[in-house]
């Protein structure tokens, strides 16, 4: 555990409030709310990604405001400032899904400016849609002031259990003829009830999860609903803490060590989570000067199962985890097995043990997460794959369900919208392997997330029979036989910008491959006379974002140096 010093609690507030100079920037805080008492104490940012853009959002500025009282009681001072959100889920299958992953970036961006600039001694930010929370956490790691994050928390479900990926997947039915236009409207109509973010183990609440299993959040964060009094307090809660952190000079370079890495590797695999924890722990880890790569997930993979029985795969939504005790009954269990690092210090400001150490254990009878001897899956989910389509990696969600290899032939789209109107159509059949190219970071630009092509695969009642690959990532709401994260991509030359209409892929998940099978000398012909396609954008964000960013193996950063 990483030893703290007593630091200045008012260390970067002081240099933009105090002395004869300052007199300018004290005056413009007066008209926004400061008295004279207020310049004297640690001043704490609210980074809020309140909007009404999307459900997941649309309460945090109640929660927001419930923060910076929490930072009031403790004696500080709370500044409330914005940032953006998109949302996945309207974006889906569009070309906005582009700006998804851009959105992480350009939220990591501006709470580092906002926090930068206006020299705050600590943050708390509350997310509630995907890239909220990994935006979140690089932001903090690069300024690397006391923070606290806290979670918007889950969507309570829709009638009949139905959510999100409910409405996707019946696009599907509805192709097939499988269900009418009166029962997709009934679906759609009642799917979503109210505020929070998507309700099964998707994204936000995988890394919901994870940051909570980093130490960032305060414990049970990421398991709440987000109307409910159990989250408000924790907002509250969350407010008071960062204080805690500013007194005690205990900053996220002390939390996000190397150990917490492995420990939210470990949380989200024993729930099931999102291909896209890899993505942004990568990400995450680069912002905190942590070393971790792909390897990391395989070999942390080996030795830990799969638990939870969540959507996509499972048959639970994240509300039904919270009714049994959310995630902390989970990461005893994981714990007591030797499978996570005890000893790493939380925003708490006690370790990861000591926060375990009065949980209680889930009630008997409970089928939710199963014991350690019996698990879904005794090894990862989250396959990382290498071979001659992936020299850098691929990341597969193999839950087991789908299988643990396929062979097939190549069906090859250049975009995510012919693939899907081809998979609508019926002409995708039975052991394709549906090839979507040209989506990555660089190449889409902003990798867009497959939601609509694997919900229509599942859909069409496809789903064991079906591969598809992809250079652009996963919804945490698609399941099936699914590869993505595919690097290098094609648009930089990789060799899954060589494959054509009916070539042999194999994917195996056991030997953790996937292979184009041509011979090697085919594939440089193919590379000879390969030409890179135009660019998406030639200006603005997706232009400068596409100049910028890493390979996928790398996390998607743009920051590198």
């Amino acid at each position: 555990m990483s030893k703290t010093v007593k630091a200045d609690p008012r260390r970067h507030s002081r240099v933009v409030v105090e002395g004869l100079t300052q007199a300018p920037a004290r005056a413009m805080l007066r008209a926004v709310g400061f008295d004279d008492a207020d310049f004297g104490r640690p001043q704490v940012g609210i980074a809020s990604t309140w909007s009404n853009l999307t459900p997941c959002n649309m309460h945090i500025d109640e929660l927001s405001r419930i923060a910076a009282r929490g930072v009031q009681e403790a004696g500080g001072k709370d500044v409330i400032f914005n940032t953006i959100t998109v949302s996945d889920g309207i974006s889906m299958g569009t070309p906005g899904m582009r700006y998804s992953l851009v959105s992480r970036e350009v939220i990591a961006d501006s709470i580092e400016t906002v926090v930068g600039a206006q020299g705050f001694d600590g943050v708390v930010a509350i997310g509630g849609c995907d890239k909220n929370m990994p935006g979140s956490l690089i932001a903090l790691a690069r300024l690397n002031r006391p923070a606290v994050f806290a979670y918007g928390g889950t969507i309570r479900p829709g009638a009949q259990h139905r959510d999100i990926v409910s409405v996707f997947e019946a696009v599907g039915a509805r192709a097939r003829g499988a269900m009418s236009a009166d029962e997709l409207l009934d679906v759609e109509r009642t799917a979503i009830p109210g505020p929070g973010s998507c309700g099964g183990m998707y994204t936000a609440n995988t890394m919901a999860s994870a940051i909570e299993a980093l130490g960032m959040s305060l414990p049970n964060s990421s398991a709440q609903d987000a109307v409910s009094d159990d989250k408000r307090e924790d907002c509250r809660r969350a407010g008071a803490a960062v204080m805690r952190l500013i007194k005690k000079g205990i900053r996220p370079a002390d939390i996000l060590t190397r150990k917490a890495f492995e420990n939210a590797i470990t949380v989200s695999i024993a729930l099931g989570g999102s291909t896209n924890a890899v993505l942004h722990l990568l990400a995450i880890a680069h912002a905190a000067r942590v070393k971790l790569s792909l390897r990391d997930f395989t070999r942390i993979g080996r030795r830990v199962p799969v638990l939870a029985d969540l959507k996509p795969s499972g048959r639970y939504l994240m509300s039904e985890l919270v009714a049994i005790g959310g995630i902390q009954p989970l990461m005893r269990i994981l714990l007591q097995a030797g499978l996570l690092h005890g000893d790493c210090l939380t925003v708490t400001g006690h370790t990861l043990k000591q926060n375990l150490a009065g949980v209680r254990p889930y009630p008997p009878g409970q089928d939710i997460v199963r014991p350690l001897g019996n698990p879904i899956k005794k090894e990862s989910h989250l396959v990382v794959l290498q071979g001659n389509l992936a020299p850098e990696g691929a990341v597969a969600k193999i839950t087991g369900k789908e299988g643990l290899s396929f062979t097939g032939r190549a069906r090859v789209f250049n975009a995510e919208e012919k693939a899907l109107q081809a998979i609508l159509d019926g002409a995708v059949r039975a052991g394709d392997v549906v090839v979507i190219r040209y989506e990555g970071p660089r190449g889409g630009p902003g990798m867009r997330e497959m939601l609509s092509p694997t919900s229509a695969i599942m859909g069409k009642g496809l789903g064991d029979r079906v591969a598809l690959i992809t250079d652009g990532r996963f919804s945490g709401g698609s399941h099936g036989f699914v590869v993505g994260h595919i690097a290098p991509e094609a648009a930089n030359g990789g060799p899954l910008a060589y494959v054509r209409n009916g070539d042999r892929i194999t994917i195996d998940a056991v030997k953790r491959r996937i292979d184009l099978e041509v011979s090697a000398a085919e594939l440089k012909r193919r590379a000879r006379v390969w030409r890179a396609p135009r660019p998406y954008a030639k200006r603005g964000v997706l232009a400068k974002y596409a100049r910028s960013v890493s390979s996928a193996s790398l996390g998607a950063v743009t920051d590198l140096p």
